[in-house]
């Protein structure tokens, strides 16, 4: 007993620590150490001195005789360690920290189907439009033959006559810290529960057979890239009756070689002459749907936007639609005739800028301007 590890110091706690903390740290540690996640050589050693040292100090009365006599009990009502059943093992405290509650499977409860996931490439303007097509996609299916069971028609699957039906064994050790009860899926029908013995030649016992399945898809107006469809039972075939699982669709969209997207609204590009620019004029603008006359103010400077109202995309979830912003960008006349240079180099006379050879012409300028110089 002399060699035995303080409780408290096991718990990493000090002696006034709260029931609260107790619990904590004691599920804090029993993660930590657990065989099923610690490959150490010392982690069950020490999972049980944690499980051992929170049997004690989780018990009030338990706790009360430690604090006052150690491991030391006149009444040996705890602290041995000796004959003692660890009924459950590892596998009941595995369940109850990770998602089992404490409780065991049903290996014949329905089991809902797994989710599939379908990436679907469309057009630019198939998101903005939407549209109805058909896809094919390869999924498990229950099976015609057997209806799902796995047995030959005009048979059944019988229970295991191993674990009764439960899917699991118990394996009883013996060991320093009393008798340990170990519960692991049954070798005899792997964990089902159930042994088929003239199995269905359709699915061969599965109850599942893979198939290539055509479905019918609606794409909603205004989808956007990385937008995900649900179509509810459309995935894997559940087990045992449960439910089909879901089948997602992501959605990626192909771009555009003159519109551009951001959210609901469009955006593109639109060349300006230097005349167009400078005097003003009226052009046409392609949207989504049609052409549209756009007004150019005298003046108007290139990197000018101009905003088409309810140009845009169709809201997914909304009324109305966003709107298209059009960006005017001047552009450099080239391969002029040597009338239309005259006509320039008379118009930078008269705005008052040399045409000298030695010095930027105004085209320089304006290119320099457009690369961001």
């Amino acid at each position: 007993m002399a060699d035995k590890r303080d409780y408290y110091e096991i718990l990493e706690l000090g002696k006034n620590a709260s029931e609260d903390e107790i619990k904590k740290a004691y599920r804090k540690l029993a993660r930590q150490y657990h065989p099923d996640v610690n490959k150490a050589a010392d982690a069950e050693t020490k999972f049980k001195e944690v499980k051992e040292a929170y049997d004690v100090l989780s018990d009030s009365g338990k706790r009360a005789t430690y604090d006052q006599y150690g491991h030391v009990d006149p009444n040996q009502g705890f602290g041995g360690g000796g004959a003692g059943d660890f009924s459950g093992g590892f596998g009941d405290i595995f369940d109850m920290f990770f998602g089992g509650g404490g409780g065991r499977r049903d290996p014949n409860a329905p089991q809902r189907g797994n989710d599939l996931q379908y990436t679907m490439t469309i057009e630019f303007k198939e998101a903005i439009f939407g549209k109805e097509t058909e896809i094919t996609i390869p999924r498990t299916e229950s099976c015609d033959t057997c209806h799902g069971s796995g047995a030959k028609p005009g048979t059944k699957p019988e229970t295991c006559s191993v674990c009764k039906g439960s899917g699991q064994q118990e394996v009883v050790q013996n060991t320093p810290f009393g008798r340990m009860v170990n519960r692991r899926a049954c070798t005899n029908c792997s964990g089902s529960g159930r042994i088929i013995k003239d199995k269905c030649g359709t699915c061969h016992g599965a109850g599942k057979v893979k198939r290539q399945r055509k479905i019918n898809v609606r794409i909603p107006a205004g989808v956007d890239e990385g937008a995900q469809i649900r179509l509810s039972g459309e995935g894997e075939a559940g087990q045992r009756g449960g439910p089909a699982g879901d089948l997602y669709i992501v959605i990626r969209v192909k771009s555009h070689e003159f519109f551009e997207r951001e959210g609901d609204d469009i955006y593109c590009e639109v060349p300006l002459t230097f005349a167009q620019a400078a005097l003003g004029d009226e052009i046409e603008i392609p949207t989504l749907t049609e052409k549209v006359k756009l007004k150019i103010p005298a003046g108007t400077q290139t990197g000018t936007y101009f905003r088409l109202k309810g140009k845009g995309v169709p809201r997914l979830r909304g009324y109305g639609q966003g709107d298209q912003h059009v960006k005017v960008t001047v552009v450099t006349p080239t391969n002029l005739t040597e009338d239309q240079k005259e006509l320039l180099r008379q118009f930078a006379g008269v705005a008052g800028e040399s045409t000298s050879e030695h010095h930027e012409s105004i085209f320089e300028k304006m290119k320099r301007a457009f690369r961001g110089d």
